[in-house]
Order: C-alpha cells, then sequence, then structure tokens
C-alpha cells in the first residue's frame, strides 16, 4: 500500500515537471501566473541581538529542485502585507520568477514591520564576531552585541538557506538606499550570498549623493524626502494604511509650502533657518544634517566606501550617468571596490537613465533626446541583470563583461573586457575657459577676465520650466534658457570637425576672484547640437509626437556644484579673501560621451542652482543658521587660467 502510495506521488511529480520548465521558460508571466506558482510567507527572523526583521517570501511551488534566492532589503517596505502578492509579474522580477527564484523582501530594523531603531545610513561595524546558529539557521542566544547592517544581512541569509527550498547560492539587489543595504550585504561575508548588485547605492552624503554635492545641500530633495522617510516610511504609518491602526499625526508637508512652483515658492521661505522652523523638531534626518554642516566624524562613520576592503562574492554596480541622486555613488562605490575588494569579482554597469530608470520604466527618449531601444529596463533586464545572477546562482550562461557604459553622445553601448578605471585615459586634456570661448590649448596673456554678478534673490534655476517638485530630467535638460542670462558665464569651444569621446571624471580647475567672502561654483559641460539637427520621425513612433526644437539642443553631460568655503577642506571651511585670485578645484562625476563632428562643446559657469541647491549668502558662515539679512551679491571673477582637464579617449 505504501508503495503505490510512493509511486502515485512520482507519476504526480513526473507529470508536472514538464508543465512547470514549459509554462517558465514560453508563457507569459501573469498575475495569476505568480499566484499558481508561488507560495506567499511572511516571518519573523532573529538578529544575533533578539531584533525580529519582517520578511516577505515568495517561493516557487516547485520543489523538483531547489532554487537560488534574490533578495532585497529595504528601508521602504516590503509591502504589500498579507494575502495580497507582490507585482513579480512586472519585468523588474519576471525573467527571476520565469526561471523560479525564489524572491526574499525585508524590512531593515526600525523601519516598517521590524522591529528595532532605524538609524540613517547605519554605520559598519569592524571586526564584529559572529553569533552561534542552531540546525534551523536561528541564532542561539541572542544578546546585545554591536551590529550593524551587514550582520543583519548575514543572519538573514543564515536563516534562509535553512528554510527555504533554496540551493544555498544568494543573491541581493537593491536601488538607493537598497542599493546601500546591498553593498551591506557584500560586505557581510555570507558564503552564501554569492552575487551583489549595489545599484546607484547610497554611498557619501557629504561629497556627492542625496544631502550634499561637495558640501553644498541639495535643497530640494531633502527637504520633501526626509519628510517623507521620517513620518510616511514607519511602522505606524504601515500599520494605518493597511487597517491595522489608527492614522498617526503627523507634521507639516513639506509640500503644501508649494503653491506656485518650487523655484518660487522656495525662494519666498528664504534662509534655510526658516525650512528648518517648518519642520519643529520632528524629523530627526533633517536635524542631523543642520547639526553637521561640515564633514566631520558623523558623516565619516556612514561613509560605506571605507570599508570596501571587506567585501566578497561578485558585485555587479549599476548607475544611470543622469541619476539625479546617486551618479556619484554608483562610481564612487565601483571605483573603491575594485581598488581595495580583492576578494571580490567587480563589474560597471551605467546606461543613459535616470535614477532606477534601468528598472521603472526607461523607454528610447529619455526627455527630449534619443537613445534608442538598448537602453531601456526590459533589455537591461533581459541582457544585463538577469544574466549576471543566471552566472553567479545557477552556473548558467557566460561571465560579464568587466565594463559596459552606453554612450550618451555617439547613441551606443562600449563594452569592454577591462575595468572602468583601466578603460578611462591615464591624462586628462585641458580645456581654457577664456573671453573667446572654450578653447583647447595653452591661453595667451592678453586674455581678460570673464564676469558676472551673481544675485541669491535672483537665483539661475535648475530647469527651464516650472514645477512642483525636481524633475528627472533636469541632468540633460536643454540648457539654452541658461545661456541667455547675464549671471551664467558661457563657454563655446565652437564646431567640432571630429570626434571628441570622454570617457571618465572631469576635473575642474578654476582661477577666480570674488569681492565677498564665499560663493558656490557650479559648472557644466554642455554638448550643442547642429543648428540643422532634428530627430526622424521614425524614431518617435505612432504614439509620440514630439515637436520641440532640438535644432542647437544645449544637452546637460555632466554638471555639479563646489561650495567654494570647501576648496581646500571639506571638513574646516575657509573664507575667501575679498578681491584676491584664488584655485578652487573639484572633479565631475564621470562620463561617458562623444561630441560629434558639427557639434559645439560648451561650458557654462554660475553661482546659483536653485532650487535644486541651497542659496548660498555669499557671505563666510554657518549656512543653515544666517538670517535672511546675511545673502548679498558677489561679482564673480573667471581667469583666462581656468580650465577644465576632459578625459579625451
Amino acid at each position: 500500500m505504501k508503495n503505490r502510495k510512493l509511486l502515485c506521488v512520482l507519476l504526480l511529480m513526473l507529470a508536472v515537471l514538464p508543465t512547470f520548465a514549459q509554462q517558465a521558460d514560453n508563457d507569459t508571466i501573469t498575475r495569476e501566473w505568480v499566484r499558481n506558482h508561488y507560495d506567499k510567507r511572511e516571518v519573523k527572523i532573529m538578529m544575533r541581538d533578539g531584533v525580529k526583521l519582517h520578511t516577505v517570501i515568495y517561493e516557487p511551488k516547485d520543489r523538483s529542485v531547489k532554487h537560488p534566492i534574490l533578495m532585497e532589503r529595504t528601508c521602504y517596505s516590503s509591502a504589500p502585507y498579507g494575502e495580497e502578492y507582490f507585482w513579480l509579474e512586472r519585468f523588474t522580477f519576471n525573467e527571476f520568477v520565469r526561471h523560479n527564484y525564489i524572491i526574499v523582501f525585508q524590512d531593515v530594523r526600525g523601519k516598517n514591520m521590524s522591529e528595532g531603531e532605524f538609524e540613517d545610513i547605519r554605520p559598519f561595524v569592524e571586526g564584529k564576531k559572529r553569533p552561534k546558529y542552531n540546525k534551523k539557521g536561528e541564532v542561539v542566544m541572542p544578546r546585545q552585541v554591536p551590529i550593524d547592517e551587514a550582520s543583519d544581512a548575514y543572519d538573514t541569509a543564515e536563516w534562509l538557506i535553512h528554510n527555504t527550498w533554496s540551493n544555498g547560492s544568494i543573491g541581493v539587489h537593491g536601488i538607493s538606499y537598497p542599493g546601500f543595504y546591498a553593498t551591506m550585504a557584500a560586505l557581510s561575508g555570507h558564503p552564501a550570498i554569492k552575487a551583489v548588485s549595489p545599484q546607484a547605492p547610497v554611498t557619501d552624503w557629504f561629497r556627492g549623493d542625496d544631502a550634499h554635492h561637495n558640501g553644498a545641500m541639495c535643497l530640494l530633495d531633502m527637504f520633501s524626502f526626509e519628510y517623507w522617510f521620517e513620518y510616511q516610511n514607519v511602522g505606524a504609518y504601515a500599520n494605518a494604511r493597511y487597517g491595522f491602526e489608527p492614522m498617526p499625526e503627523l507634521a507639516p508637508d513639506p509640500s503644501d509650502i508649494v503653491r506656485n512652483d518650487v523655484y518660487t515658492d522656495y525662494l519666498k521661505m528664504g534662509a534655510i533657518k526658516n525650512f528648518t522652523a517648518l519642520l519643529g523638531d520632528s524629523v530627526k534626518a533633517w536635524n542631523n544634517v543642520i547639526a553637521h554642516p561640515n564633514l566631520d566624524q558623523w558623516w565619516e562613520d556612514r561613509n560605506v566606501l571605507y570599508h570596501a576592503k571587506n567585501a566578497k562574492a561578485a558585485i555587479m554596480v549599476v548607475g544611470g550617468l543622469f541619476d539625479a541622486e546617486d551618479c556619484y555613488g554608483a562610481f564612487a562605490t565601483y571605483k573603491q571596490l575594485k581598488k581595495e575588494a580583492t576578494n571580490a569579482e567587480v563589474f560597471l554597469v551605467e546606461g543613459p537613465w535616470f535614477h532606477g530608470g534601468w528598472s521603472r520604466g526607461a523607454r528610447p527618449f529619455f526627455g527630449h533626446v534619443y537613445f534608442g531601444d538598448e537602453q531601456t529596463s526590459s533589455y537591461y533586464i533581459r541582457n544585463i541583470e538577469y544574466p549576471f545572477f543566471a552566472y553567479y546562482l545557477e552556473g548558467k550562461g557566460e561571465k560579464p563583461a568587466a565594463t559596459r557604459v552606453y554612450d550618451s553622445g555617439s547613441l551606443q553601448w562600449r563594452i569592454y573586457d577591462e575595468g572602468w578605471c583601466e578603460v578611462t585615459p591615464k591624462e586628462k586634456k585641458p580645456y581654457f575657459l577664456t573671453e573667446n570661448g572654450l578653447m583647447a590649448h595653452q591661453v595667451r596673456s592678453i586674455q581678460e577676465p570673464v564676469r558676472y554678478v551673481s544675485d541669491p534673490a535672483r537665483p539661475v534655476p535648475y530647469a527651464m520650466e516650472p514645477g512642483g517638485s525636481r524633475t528627472t530630467t533636469y541632468m540633460l535638460d536643454d540648457q539654452r534658457f541658461a545661456s541667455t542670462r547675464t549671471d551664467v558665464a558661457v563657454f563655446d569651444g565652437g564646431v567640432l570637425t571630429d570626434t571628441v569621446q570622454l570617457l571618465g571624471d572631469i576635473e575642474v580647475e578654476l582661477e577666480v576672484s570674488i569681492n565677498t567672502t564665499d560663493a558656490d561654483f557650479i559648472v557644466k559641460l554642455i554638448d550643442v547640437f547642429p543648428e540643422d539637427f532634428a530627430y526622424p520621425a521614425s524614431v518617435y513612433g505612432e504614439r509620440r509626437r514630439d515637436n520641440y526644437p532640438m535644432s542647437g539642443y544645449q544637452m546637460l553631460v555632466r554638471g555639479d556644484v563646489m561650495r567654494g568655503k570647501y576648496r581646500n577642506s571639506f571638513s574646516v571651511p575657509e573664507p575667501f579673501t575679498p578681491n584676491e585670485k584664488t584655485k578652487v578645484k573639484f572633479r565631475l562625476t564621470d562620463v561617458a560621451h562623444t561630441f560629434l563632428p558639427g557639434h559645439r562643446m560648451m561650458v557654462q559657469v554660475q553661482s546659483t542652482w536653485f532650487p535644486l541647491i541651497d542659496r548660498n549668502p555669499q557671505k563666510f558662515c554657518n549656512i543653515y543658521e544666517c538670517d535672511d539679512s546675511d545673502f548679498q551679491k558677489a561679482e564673480i571673477t573667471i581667469y583666462p587660467d581656468s580650465k577644465i582637464w576632459l578625459p579625451v579617449k
């Protein structure tokens, strides 16, 4: 009798196996397909200090073989909670569910449904001791010990390989803040975590990501984000949203101040202290930024780059060349891992995408600029992301190319067997900023300086069109609106007769003087399209009708800000001596762009970029505490020995 039952079970399994394989390989993944093929469960996984993290597991019903795990640890919620399923049929995950991956989402500690206290960019702890685990992968005798996001990833991984139908291989990915958690997973050292993809990872919130660029606050992003992050992305709000608890009381919403557009209404708000007063003492993350105006140990403790040597596994860093939040983070993370992570294989992917655009709906057009079908989200998932994890978690396919970057000027992927740092030129070519334009040779002494007056009461807008929030396209927007302003210095290089291919970062070396004690310097590299340029009608397709004039389009290739008082040190700011010639040096994040014949290279220099960047009162002071009366005009002089060093390939 027992043998007959066993035979029936075996025959049933054999009958089911072809069905699973055929559906997974050929059929369109639908919501119904996911429900039929996946079970969902929610568990609380105990960490080494006793805190339990809410974890949502979607596991294939197919038990004929064991499956790899793809995990995302997030501060943005692992919802939906309860019986409802996540949208695994969407292109972001459908290749993985098609191949029967176990999909895991986890709320990090202190966020949404997880226990514990949340900490912004929780510092990595060197020399942690691992706890003991039982045969079920559970922590034995939890106690108060040093923890970080890497230890939480380790404890989670240990539990997962013992409590799922896994093949013992775990991949971790995440975009933005979850990209930071992915980096931390790579630092965890768990042997089952074999492939990690930090995508647009939060990396250094003072030098280049989210909160600041070179010490200047990213006002438009931080003011609205930190409110939402503090209030609407916590357990009380999550429980209320799903009907478990009453809705909590919230502080004033920053979006309430926008009656017209962010430029007009943020300007009316005045000094940063007025923004702080609106929030009161309720938004901890905002207050931390205000309390640490300079680069101090608080910021340095949260710089994950200092711990790159601990990274293991295969790591594919992904970024967008036009990522408004974390363009810096992807390149900086890759370079540091490549330099120090001797126990890791490190790869780089950079496409013509906005923040997370590679998996959030990228299309052939980004703004008004056409990049082609190979920059779309579906192309990325099918041809880049899934093959990376398949190679390291399933042993399928070919090893990824070391470097894959999209040239945003020639509109093609450039694929290299060498790392990004090896293919970029070792020496850069200087282009001088002169009264006669952008010169690719030594400037003559007879050249006169270029001057403009920066007025913080009438700052240069960061975008041409008014809007209620920060646009995703500003990093390649048309700059013609800025080049007509008298407070923007324009250096035109003339029509090119040959290609100029750039690969790498850009060094800015300004020789300036100001008649005040502080100022910002925004430098923008621009590709000016030919005056007779137009896209053929075929690229628009039937659904898109774009009458925007592309002839003479001034495409922003790369731009960034340097807060002048940090020119020598982010930790020890220094005032300018009025009217004294002073050197200001900084770097613009890497580019992959070819200027084509008939195009022109242009550089614009300005001292306001509002409200993307908070206004400098142009007076040496703590900008976060200054008054409205401290803001003043400044005359800016740019001397002709100023230059940018371009990575010409």
